[in-house]
């Protein structure tokens, strides 16, 4: 094991030691953790996103330490150690690599996208052992993500939309069942047509080969940012959104659109 990390996973063991270790690094199961494993991967993102290569920098090492933290977890249970982990992944991209390693070649990288697909799925199938197509799409993955993967999974198999056209008609369907029910008044049926609706966005992005995750962060951003500048406007008289009417922000947040396209 070379020296950083090696001086990592004795961090790690010093902060669960029962004798003089870290109260609240003691105390911490797989379960407690995950939450700070999944955010500290969205952190990961956001750095890439903004192009901080000094905050990716100390992302990465935030999330290598999530990885450290359950291998440790799994030591102490007798499970596996993180030892373990690096050699499934070591075995793992060999496996998934026949022509980097084997001496296998294609003769395209669609070729070669194949192949992948193909091991994938017998690594799949073993896992499964007869639980069915979609049975390892992990259910705590983010909604919107888990949906692409369910319907990229099925369509391996021929259940899907044709086309982007396609969907974009299912997605008028599924507006039009909303507003229905909407209409209607029905809280609980309005909240399955609203998931529908969901569903079949995720689906469009899949289709347009566009993350929906992705796309919904850059959306997030851009609404948070021309909020602001409503904000920073109406703060130049000394006012707040509070103090303002909907047809002024209207007009600063059209104001925000123009600055930003210059």
């Amino acid at each position: 094991m070379t020296e950083p990390i090696q001086r990592l996973l004795d961090i790690m063991a010093r902060l669960r030691d029962p004798d003089g270790g870290c109260p609240w690094d003691q105390v911490q199961t797989f379960a407690t953790i995950a939450p700070y494993t999944v955010e500290e991967a969205y952190e990961v993102a956001d750095a890439i996103e903004r192009g901080d290569l000094a905050d990716l920098k100390d992302e990465l090492g935030d999330l290598l330490l999530q990885v450290v933290f359950h291998a440790r977890i799994a030591e102490e249970r007798g499970d596996f150690a993180f030892r373990d982990v690096v050699e499934a992944i070591c075995d793992k991209m060999i496996r998934r690599h026949p022509h980097v390693f084997a001496g296998e070649r294609y003769d395209s990288i669609a070729a070669q996208t194949e192949s992948w697909e193909t091991i994938k799925a017998a690594e799949r199938a073993e896992k499964a052992r007869g639980g069915g197509v979609l049975a390892d799409v992990p259910p705590g993955l983010p909604a919107l993500a888990r949906a692409v993967k369910l319907t990229k999974r099925a369509g391996r198999v021929g259940f899907d939309w044709p086309d982007a056209a396609a969907v974009l008609d299912k997605m008028r369907e599924e507006i039009a069942e909303l507003e229905v029910e909407i209409a209607a008044g029905d809280r609980d049926k309005a909240r399955e047509e609203l998931g529908d609706l969901l569903f079949v966005c995720a689906n469009l992005a899949r289709k347009l080969d566009l993350d929906p995750e992705d796309a919904l962060r850059a959306a997030n951003a851009k609404f948070a940012r021309r909020f602001r500048f409503i904000e920073r406007a109406l703060e130049g008289d000394g006012r707040g959104p509070a103090d303002s009417t909907l047809e002024e922000m209207e007009g600063l947040w059209i104001e925000a659109k123009r600055v930003e396209k210059g």
